[in-house]
């Protein structure tokens, strides 16, 4: 790897932070305050850029479509794609158009309890990421040629625990305002169209393997119900 292409995969490391942490705040911040009322267009408008964000988050992650990114060297796609996803997640943050409105707003020590699933979710997803390899998911690292399977922690009670986190943080909200609600609707919607898909091509990889851990551990993202 080249001088420039290790720059590029650090660079694009480190947006794949950013994007995360830019989420977070706008989640915590921006989509918590006061706004008001707005029609269907500024809902329109925010299904149809989560929507670019998402598609470009499946179709590029499956190899037909890897095949035909011919201009890319292998070892720099996983960093390609890492890089333009944070950056459309950037996107969708910057250009969300405000809903408004509150579905509800819990006080006192309810708040809490509302915090601590937040909190429940952070963990199980971070624990999720740290059974894995985090430089591969931020593109540093290339992909091992050969899948590993990763059935330990979170992953023996549901098949992706990240998203588990993930519903976690974005329904536990002490203060749900109706952009909290539809940014989580809209992104969980993605994740239950998604899932099927990506398992899909886990089997094809794994193989048999897959076959057995999904006849191991039943759900796929929550636990008893999916």
């Amino acid at each position: 790897m080249t001088r420039f292409e290790r720059v590029f995969v650090w660079a694009g490391g480190a947006a794949f932070v950013t994007s995360l942490s830019v989420c977070a705040w706008w989640y915590g911040v921006r989509l918590g305050r006061p706004a008001p009322t707005a029609g269907w267009s500024a809902l329109a408008w925010d299904l149809g850029v989560f929507t670019v964000f998402a598609l470009h988050h499946s179709l590029c992650a499956r190899d037909p479509i890897k095949r035909w990114l011919t201009v890319v060297p292998p070892r720099l796609l996983r960093s390609v794609y890492v890089w333009t996803a944070s950056l459309l997640l950037i996107g969708v943050c910057l250009v969300w158009q405000p809903i408004g409105g509150d579905v509800y707003d819990v006080g006192g020590m309810a708040a809490g309890a509302f915090a601590g699933v937040q909190l429940a979710g952070l963990w199980i997803a971070a624990w999720a990421v740290a059974r894995i390899d985090p430089l591969e998911l931020a593109g540093i690292r290339p992909a091992a040629a050969v899948e590993t399977l990763q059935i330990d922690g979170p992953y023996r009670w549901v098949r992706h625990p990240v998203y588990l986190g993930w519903f976690l943080m974005i329904f536990g909200a002490a203060h749900l305002t109706r952009d909290r609600l539809v940014f989580a609707i809209i992104s969980s919607l993605y994740l239950f169209v998604a899932v099927p898909w990506e398992e899909r091509s886990l089997r094809q990889v794994c193989g048999e393997a897959y076959l057995r851990y999904e006849r191991q551990v039943k759900w796929r993202i929550i636990p008893f119900v999916y």
